[in-house]
């Protein structure tokens, strides 16, 4: 079992929450680089092609305005959060559904080429899914979503059970219907797989849902509309109650890191230049979890069975992770690699 992370943080004021210092020249890395294969990631999710316009701002209702570039890019938060995780090294396999249509194709395309393991993905004659960006000159980003194909995932196959059966780690987000994740939960609790949430969109979720997650990754937004609690540390101990992780994500500030009720601190984040920042949050989602596989793991994975000292060097690896994405357009085209992220905590 993990130490329980230290509790003496004062309740008021950024500064004396901050766990580690502002991530960039001169911060080492605290452990190995990712050298595994053993402890596989499961990623059940959503998988879309994103059609990203670039604007100078968002349009007024009724308004109709030019755009100043296009692009086609593989996205979804689930296929984000899977290709994120497989170039920090992980082991991953996508669990989901896509239409047999040509974005279909093309996604299924992309896993290949990242090596993760697309048998659990099915094929469905419900359109491959959709999310219409708009990305303005600032870097921020607006979306709509249209689930097609995912919206038919609502339970899981024989095979898709053993795949996260078989896995160390279980990443999800809301871009799925409820009963699918309730069953991957439901399957990876019964075999000490280790669960991950990204609550986006916010969704209605049954009671005790939430707790029943090892690490929920939500961002401020999400947060408050999760816990009612408009300030992130207090949302972060709300929803990390019951020896649950939690980690709210600030955007520029950084993130709320918390266990068990109790905030450890703010981890900073690296300062850049932001591009486009569609990608930020998946990015640190597949980065944290590449990060926290890459260790020796016990055999029964719960919140608990996640060190302080693991959990805080997965913050500081993804928070690099994710700054370099949004100095970059796109979702899964601006990802980086292990090495770009190792060569930063160098």
């Amino acid at each position: 079992m993990a130490r329980r992370p230290r509790t003496g943080v004062q309740p008021a004021g950024w500064a004396s929450r901050t766990i580690f210092g502002v991530l960039g020249r001169g911060i080492r890395q605290t452990g190995p680089v990712n050298d595994f294969k053993g402890n596989r990631i499961a990623v059940l999710g959503s998988a879309n092609m994103d059609l990203v316009v670039r604007q100078p701002r968002l349009p007024r209702p009724g308004e109709t305005m030019f755009g100043t570039d296009f692009s086609t890019v593989p996205g979804g938060k689930g296929l984000n959060q899977a290709v994120a995780a497989a170039r920090q090294g992980g082991s991953v396999d996508f669990i989901g559904a896509v239409g047999d249509d040509t974005n279909g194709r093309d996604l299924r395309d992309l896993l290949g080429a990242e090596g993760i393991g697309a048998t659990d993905l099915t094929g469905v004659t419900a359109p491959t899914g959709t999310a219409h960006i708009s990305v303005v000159d600032s870097g921020e980003n607006s979306i709509v979503v249209v689930s097609g194909a995912n919206a038919t995932v609502t339970r899981l196959t024989a095979a898709q059970e053993s795949t996260i059966s078989q896995a160390s780690f279980l990443v999800m987000q809301c871009e799925l219907p409820v009963q699918a994740l309730a069953a991957g939960i439901a399957v990876a609790r019964a075999n000490g797989v280790f669960t991950v949430l990204t609550p986006a969109p916010v969704m209605p979720l049954p009671a005790g849902f939430l707790a029943s997650v090892d690490l929920v990754v939500p961002n401020e937004i999400e947060a408050a509309e999760l816990t009612g609690e408009a300030d992130p540390v207090r949302a972060a101990e709300v929803l990390s109650a019951g020896h649950t992780w939690a980690i709210v994500t600030l955007g520029a500030e950084g993130c709320v890191v918390a266990f068990n009720g109790e905030v450890l601190g703010l981890a900073p984040a690296r300062p850049v230049t932001a591009v486009d920042t569609t990608a930020a949050g998946d990015t640190f989602v597949g980065a944290l979890v590449a990060r926290l596989a890459s260790f020796t793991l016990p055999e029964q994975l719960s919140g608990a069975g996640i060190t302080e000292e693991r959990m805080i060097d997965a913050v500081r690896w993804a928070t690099v992770a994710s700054s370099i994405s949004v100095t970059r357009p796109g979702a899964t085209s601006s990802m980086p690699g292990l090495a770009e992220v190792a060569a930063v905590l160098a």
